[in-house]
């Protein structure tokens, strides 16, 4: 009887120690303090709780709708400015002087101001010069500017034409 008593005693150690795991039946427990009612379980494992999965998806589709919105708002007002303009020729006339030929067109009449400077072979800015076209002129005209630089100008550049509402050139 001595080894069947230490028998019993070994399984029962292996069963009941403290790196042992043993399912529970989620009842009653088992008397060791390792049992678990079922709300027990579905607090530990996220059961019986609403999902958030719907919520985000929702937020998530709501921004995407803005950003779409958003983009296709940019690029219909970003395509129709009100003025465009394009540098048709220059010409170095002088070491004090240039000359540019630009074409303007604008969608509605308002003032548009061009901006044209002029660059030495270093890049620098040796001269500008600001055109305004009235807002009662033709819509598209061809229009010479003469500017007047510091010193040896090898080039022209059209910076481009603003309006009271577009601040940036075109």
């Amino acid at each position: 009887m001595g080894n069947s008593t230490s028998a019993a005693a070994a399984s029962n150690q292996a069963v009941t120690g403290p790196t042992a795991f043993a399912p529970s039946s989620g009842g009653s427990g088992d008397g060791g303090g390792h049992g678990s009612s079922a709300a027990d379980l579905d607090a530990r494992y996220g059961r019986g709780r609403r999902s958030r999965r719907p919520l985000i998806i929702g937020v998530v589709a709501v921004v995407a709708a803005a950003g779409l919105a958003w983009l296709a708002w940019a690029a219909i007002v970003g395509s129709n400015p009100p003025v465009t303009s394009r540098l048709l020729r220059f010409e170095v006339t002088s070491a004090t002087s240039a000359t540019a030929t630009i074409q303007v067109d604008r969608t509605k009449s308002v003032e548009a101001n061009c901006r044209l400077q002029a660059k030495s072979a270093d890049f620098s800015i040796v001269g500008e010069l600001t055109l305004t076209i009235p807002a009662d002129s033709p819509r598209h005209q061809t229009l010479p500017a003469t500017l007047t630089t510091q010193r040896s100008a090898t080039s022209v550049v059209l910076i481009g034409c603003t309006t009271a509402d577009s601040h940036r050139p075109h």
